[in-house]
């Protein structure tokens, strides 16, 4: 069963196309992204991945808006010498990533007029995302009108949280009016990784307990108990809690008041500020954790320093979470700087031995794209890296609801 997954952006197009009934198992066919959609000139970057052998196209055009980007991937998927199917009604299902749908969907759902109506009732919660979502599904809709259009919510993971962890201590009504509470993101790859955990512990979901911490570019960390999230460090937008590439994390909502009247900044410049010229970047001026880590070698203080406090701040909240998480398996990095960064998963564990994290060195120097062990022989806690898969996940649960519907 051939499964498109789409991530819509403002504008972009993030796509994948998985065979999750090929010889290879859940064989990626082809992958891509369109870009500067709306601009003078757009740009587009195919892969297809026949026999293992990676072709790359790129190709610039005027892409004046989505329906345009996603008429030309339909041409390339369906090229008739280099495409991996012969027309569009090979693909079963189109599964999209969508932000928010906060209470109203906690699990996946085939998109339907009231589904739409959801996505788009959240605009003002998903103001960066949910209309770029919607967007996506509605081109979809219109190429692919065969297949079964499933929505997959970021925030969907994150509603088993009890109220004392998704409740902010403001004006209940605040929540009960407008909807204010934590919402949590990165949802799709920590479900991937609480389920890839239980599976590598050789545990049911229910009897497992991982903090599983994403850290790429954007980062979040998740408590899951018994297969199920119980907190997570994104709140009502992917603004708070860790530092992250271009995001501040935490922050004294007074500290922007004060710079707000320092500088003459509006509301709007400081989101802009805060989600886009902040965190490891605002600090050192790069956001690529490896290039803050070369820098940092290299004697720059402001990237050693934004080095240091990236680490101490998942730190903070390894140990946080470990007081909500008792009976814990294990620690589990993941996503771009989680898998790759060995330096960063040492310093993370670094003084943490008292909690039982002992990291060993040379298990840590290790790359795998396979999940492996990277605490000492004989320590309490196992540390996991587990490369995750966001796309895959999608694509399983978009076929999940096919064969339900088939059923």
């Amino acid at each position: 069963m051939k499964i498109l997954v789409i991530n819509a952006g403002s504008s972009s197009i993030k796509y994948q196309l998985i065979d999750l009934e090929s010889v290879e198992r859940n064989a990626v066919l082809a992958s891509g992204l369109v870009e500067k959609i709306g601009e003078p000139v757009g740009r587009i970057v195919h892969k297809t991945y026949a026999g293992g052998a990676e072709k790359k196209h790129v190709e610039e055009r005027p892409l004046p808006t989505h329906n345009e980007g996603m008429a030309r991937v339909v041409e390339l998927l369906t090229d008739p010498a280099e495409g991996v199917v012969k027309d569009a009604s090979e693909i079963a299902g189109v599964g999209h990533r969508v932000l928010n749908c906060g209470e109203v969907y906690s699990d996946t759902v085939r998109i339907d007029a009231k589904v739409k109506e959801a996505i788009r009732d959240f605009f003002p919660l998903g103001p960066l995302h949910n209309p770029a979502n919607l967007m996506g599904i509605e081109v979809a809709e219109k190429f692919f009108p065969d297949a079964v259009q499933v929505a997959v919510f970021d925030t969907a993971f994150h509603q088993t949280m009890p109220p004392k962890a998704f409740l902010y201590a403001v004006p209940y009504e605040w929540y009960t009016k407008y909807r204010l509470r934590k919402y949590g993101f990165h949802g799709t790859s920590h479900k991937f990784i609480a389920a890839a955990a239980a599976r590598y512990l050789g545990k049911a979901p229910a009897d497992t307990n991982i903090i599983s911490l994403h850290l790429g570019n954007g980062c979040s960390i998740a408590a899951i108990r018994g297969g199920k999230c119980v907190d997570t460090t994104m709140g009502v937008t992917p603004l708070e809690g860790l530092m992250m590439g271009t995001r501040s994390g935490d922050i004294d909502p007074s500290a922007l008041e004060y710079v707000m009247d320092q500088t003459g900044m509006d509301i709007h410049q400081m989101l802009t500020t805060l989600n886009k010229k902040s965190g490891l970047k605002g600090v050192c001026g790069v956001n690529d954790m490896r290039e803050v880590i070369e820098a940092a070698a290299g004697g720059n203080e402001m990237a050693a320093t934004a080095f240091e406090m990236f680490c101490y701040r998942v730190q903070k909240y390894v140990g946080a979470y470990m007081a909500v998480v008792p009976n814990l398996d294990a620690i589990v990095f993941t996503a771009g700087i989680g898998q790759n960064s060995q330096p960063v998963r040492e310093r993370v564990c670094a003084g943490l031995e008292h909690l039982g994290i002992r990291l060993d060195p040379e298990k840590n120097r290790v790359r795998s794209d396979d999940p492996i062990e990277l605490q000492r022989d004989g320590a309490p806690l196992k540390i996991l890296m587990i490369p995750t898969n966001e796309e895959l996940q999608i694509a399983v649960e978009t076929k999940q609801i096919i064969d339900a519907a088939n059923a």
